[in-house]
């Protein structure tokens, strides 16, 4: 995918720099862009996963969730019963 640039200037750490410029001769991007913009793509993607994961712990502790969760489970036991009671050949078992 090709991303449209706008150039800027940043400042950073001195150490920062010299081992951008180590990876960079190692041959772990083409260039200190392309590092730097790996870096931020991979640090807003772990931003955007632990959103998700915020909200899916809020939802855990969320009690009418939880009550939306168990009407589901209970509305799907029969099918997954029914599932599990196929037979190696993967056709359904007859009724007991």
């Amino acid at each position: 995918m090709k991303w449209q640039t706008v150039r800027t200037t940043l400042t950073l750490p001195s150490e920062l720099l010299e081992a951008t410029d180590l990876a960079v001769s190692q041959g772990k991007a083409k260039s200190r862009n392309e590092f730097v913009a790996q870096a931020l793509r991979h640090e807003l993607a772990a931003l955007h996963r632990a959103e998700i994961d915020a909200a899916l712990a809020e939802m855990a502790q969320n009690p009418e969730y939880q009550a939306e969760v168990l009407k589901m489970e209970a509305e799907f036991a029969t099918g997954s019963w029914e599932a599990l009671q196929e037979d190696k050949t993967g056709e359904p078992s007859s009724p007991a």
